[in-house]
Formats: C-alpha cells, sequence, structure tokens
C-alpha cells in the first residue's frame, strides 16, 4: 500500500482517514465560506500565480512523465488551464447571478429565478495523459461553482502528481481543497466516502468502478472516458492541409495518448493510396525520416502500455498490414507514427481504444458507407470529418451520435470553452469546460416568489361547481373559460 508522509510518521491512507478527511472538508463547506464571490476569485488568481511562477517546472515535471515535447506541453497543458482560469475569472459573477424565468398563469402574481449553489464536497480523479490539463481544469469548475473539493491525480504521472500536491498546498486554501496522491488503496479509501459529486477522466473498465461505488451514496458522477475516434476522410479535399490536421491531432497530441485523438480513418479503397503517400510526406515533415528520434514526439508512458500497443501490432492478422512505420524503441519507450490498411474488423486494434501512435485505416466503396461502420460501434467522444461536400457534412452532423464533433480538423473542439466536452454511452457521461464546468458542480435550485395578493378562493375547498370550471380552466390555460367562470358563466 502507498503511504503519505508527514514530517513525523508514516501516516498510512486509509478509509478512516479519508472519512476523516470528507469531514473536515464539509464542516468547512457547511461554514459558508466557500460559497462567496471572493473566495473564489481569490482561488482562480491564486492558481493563475501558481502557473506564471512555476512554468518551467511545470514542463519539466511533464518531460519527465511523458517525455511531453516542450511546446506542445505549454500549449496544450498550461496555457489550456491558464485558459479555463481567466474565462472563469471574467465571467464567474455573470455565472452566479441567478437566472430570471417566466412563470404561469396558476401562480399569478408571481416571479421565478434559477441560482445555482454548489453542490459540497467533490472528488476529482484525473488521468495520467494531460497530468497537469485534466487534474486542474475541474478544479476550476468546482471552485468556480463554490465548492471544496479533493483531487487525486495519477500515480502514472508521478512527477506531475507530486508537483500538484506541493504547488497545492502552498498557493491554495488547504481547508477546502486537498490533493491525494496514492494508487489504487488511496483511490479505494477515497470511493468509500459520500461525495456530493465525482468526476473521473479515464478509461470504461475503471469508470465502472466509480460508478458503481458512487451508486451506494447515489452520488451523481461525471464521467470522461474515451472510445474510438473516427474520421471520415472524402476525396474532395485540400490532402496536404487534412494530412497535417490529422497528423497533428494524432501524433502531436501525445503521440496519440489523448482521449480525442483520430483512433481510425474511414476513406474509399480509391483514395487511400493517396492518402497514405500524403501522411508519408506529412510525418517526415514533422518528425524526419527517423522518427524514433524525433524531439517532437512523446514517449508511451510506460512499459505496460508499450507492451499493449506491441500485442496490436504482432497479431498475426495485423503485422503485414502496416504501410508506414513501425518501427520500435522498447528501450527508450518510443513507437514511431504507423499507419495500417485493412486490418480486418475483428482484429484487437479494430475492438479497443488505441491510445498511442498506431492509426489503421479502413476502406469502403463509397464514402456514405462510413457512417454504418461508426453507428455499428460504441458511440465515440469524438468524430471527425474531412469533406467540402455540405450535403455529407449535414448528414454526419445529425445521423452519428459522438461526444463531441469536428468538421475539417481534429482535437480542436477542446479549446472552444463555449462547447460543452464530454461523452456519450460508453465514452462518457456529463460534460464541462466553461460555463459548463460551472453547472457541472452546480445545483440549479428552482425558486418560485409570490406575494400575499391575488389568493384566490378557488383553490380551497370546498369545490363548488364554479370553482370546479375555475380551476379546470386554469390548469388548461383557457383565457377564455376563466372569464367565464370569474363572471359566473359557462361554455354550454
Amino acid at each position: 500500500m502507498a503511504e503519505e508522509k508527514n514530517t513525523c510518521d508514516e501516516v498510512i491512507f486509509d478509509s478512516e482517514t479519508a472519512s476523516t478527511l470528507v469531514k473536515d472538508l464539509r464542516k468547512n463547506f457547511l461554514s459558508g465560506k466557500t460559497k462567496s464571490y471572493e473566495w473564489r476569485v481569490e482561488q482562480l488568481k491564486s492558481m493563475l500565480k501558481m502557473i506564471d511562477e512555476n512554468e518551467q517546472e511545470i514542463l519539466d515535471s511533464l518531460r519527465i512523465d511523458l517525455s511531453k515535447p516542450q511546446l506542445e506541453a505549454f500549449v496544450s497543458e498550461v496555457s489550456l488551464t491558464k485558459s479555463a482560469c481567466t474565462v472563469a475569472l471574467k465571467e464567474l459573477k455573470k455565472w452566479m447571478k441567478p437566472e430570471k424565468v417566466g412563470t404561469s398563469l396558476t401562480t399569478f402574481p408571481s416571479s421565478a429565478e434559477i441560482v445555482s449553489e454548489p453542490l459540497g464536497v467533490i472528488l476529482i480523479i484525473s488521468a495520467w495523459n494531460y497530468p497537469f490539463l485534466l487534474s486542474l481544469d475541474p478544479v476550476i469548475g468546482a471552485i468556480a461553482a463554490g465548492n471544496s473539493m479533493v483531487l487525486k491525480p495519477s500515480e502514472i504521472s508521478p512527477a506531475t502528481s507530486s508537483l500538484l500536491k506541493r504547488y497545492a498546498e502552498k498557493y491554495l486554501d488547504s481547508s477546502a481543497i486537498r490533493v491525494i496522491e496514492g494508487a489504487v488503496p488511496e483511490t479505494s479509501a477515497l470511493l468509500e466516502q459520500k461525495w456530493d459529486k465525482i468526476l473521473y477522466t479515464g478509461n470504461g473498465r475503471v469508470g465502472r468502478i466509480v460508478m458503481a461505488a458512487a451508486a451506494k451514496h447515489l452520488t451523481p458522477v461525471v464521467l470522461e472516458l474515451g472510445g474510438k475516434s473516427p474520421v471520415i476522410v472524402d476525396s474532395n479535399i485540400d490532402l496536404k492541409v487534412a494530412t497535417r490536421r490529422i497528423a497533428a491531432g494524432k501524433w502531436g497530441c501525445n503521440n496519440g495518448q489523448a482521449c480525442i485523438a483520430p483512433d481510425y480513418i474511414i476513406t474509399t479503397k480509391s483514395f487511400a493510396p493517396k492518402l497514405i503517400d500524403a501522411f508519408k510526406c506529412t510525418l517526415e515533415e514533422f518528425f524526419g525520416e527517423n522518427q524514433l528520434e524525433s524531439k517532437d514526439i512523446s514517449r508511451i508512458v510506460n512499459s505496460n502500455h508499450f507492451a499493449r500497443l506491441e500485442k496490436f501490432l504482432d497479431e498475426d492478422k495485423v503485422a503485414d498490414k502496416i504501410v508506414l512505420g513501425g518501427k520500435r524503441d522498447k528501450t527508450n519507450l518510443k513507437i514511431a507514427p504507423t499507419i495500417l490498411l485493412d486490418v480486418p474488423e475483428d482484429s484487437l486494434i479494430m475492438n479497443e481504444e488505441i491510445f498511442g501512435p498506431l492509426l489503421p485505416i479502413v476502406t469502403v466503396d463509397k464514402v456514405e458507407d462510413s457512417f454504418d461502420i461508426i453507428r455499428s460501434r460504441s458511440k465515440p467522444l469524438a468524430a471527425y470529418l474531412f469533406t467540402n461536400d455540405k450535403k455529407l457534412e449535414k448528414e454526419f452532423v445529425s445521423s452519428i451520435s459522438a461526444g463531441g464533433m469536428l468538421i475539417n480538423d481534429t482535437t480542436l473542439h477542446l479549446t472552444v470553452h463555449t462547447l460543452p466536452f464530454g461523452g456519450v454511452g460508453e465514452s462518457g457521461t456529463g460534460a464541462y469546460h466553461g460555463k459548463f464546468s460551472f453547472d457541472t458542480f452546480s445545483h440549479k435550485k428552482g425558486v418560485l416568489y409570490r406575494g400575499f395578493q391575488g389568493d384566490a378562493s378557488a383553490r380551497y375547498p370546498p369545490y363548488t361547481p364554479r370553482k370546479q370550471r375555475l380551476l379546470r380552466a386554469l390548469l388548461n390555460g383557457d383565457i377564455f373559460g376563466v372569464i367565464l367562470a370569474l363572471i359566473g358563466w359557462s361554455k354550454s
């Protein structure tokens, strides 16, 4: 069992320790401190300060954990986290303001509003592939909504996990925001507790464990999972731009170790050779001829994931389908960008999320046939289409169910804070980013206001025939019937 150390003794983080932690956080939340606008702003500003003052150390930790290129780490982790924080600071007052809504004739005279209130004590379990962004982005939403919280970073990215704990204690309010490091025992101890909401980012197997634990307490859950995100490539496109954008979304995003990275391509049999030739040029332009030596490609996170990807490549019915790449460096946990053509439908690589630098191409007779392939599978976290055909684009959006979509590019929808980011079906449940993060960690409380005027006697017994006519007319929204009932007439 992993242990959490203090300056005196070694303290095991077990269920009892977790219970005490949650009680302390709940006591702090019930004091009302985290609900104030001032507290929320102070924490968000402190987080920005934390990032600005320690940017290089953050980038260094990402290099240690994933060999992430510095520019990629800055753009996809540091910059996006700062952007989420900045948006929350700019919009927070507006988000917190009650929303006025209309009322009905049956409550006249009255007014109504929707009040956003914090849920309480939140558990956030983050992932290893974007260990900084995927840890702090939901924390920003939980802070903005006024909650207390625990962040459990992934033990698979230990350098970033350690950094998050160290700097959270230094910059943030530790009476309301705690970081707990560890592995399965610590996570299990946390999951035994009663939370007001849990957000988990990771895979479906662990997602089921999280949901089962949450069900014991009727705790609502946001699951940010993944799946096999397809890319349909039509033939009427700018091929150079398309391959650059697909390559950037696949190999430029943590070398394919991203939940929204393209997982497989569908194109026509006649267009596939042109597409492969274009990829060959693009990959050489991006990463050189010896791509294993490129400093612009992340390594595979650990030996277990490396072995998993090798298993995909070495399967008998797949090994001869490689048309580009395929080189490996087991010592340095590197696999070159690899493209495979027409792998069998029942192969491992076509039935499990790849989460790595391997990209199969599936061919069809007509591009429209690709829709049936996607619909026959679990709903993906992302779906991409490259085309200049507006009719095909419209059919794609209306007929394919996915967490999110992007036309003529990949992965960039993640950066648009006005769009919800989340899955559907087995790719996840719930969404966050921007105001959606605030809403995810808030309860929308409906409030109706009435005075003492307009107290209609028809509401109360005894229910005479006249009162019944009036009530029926009111409930049916029949203004003419209401008038007739008030003056003692009936429609008959």
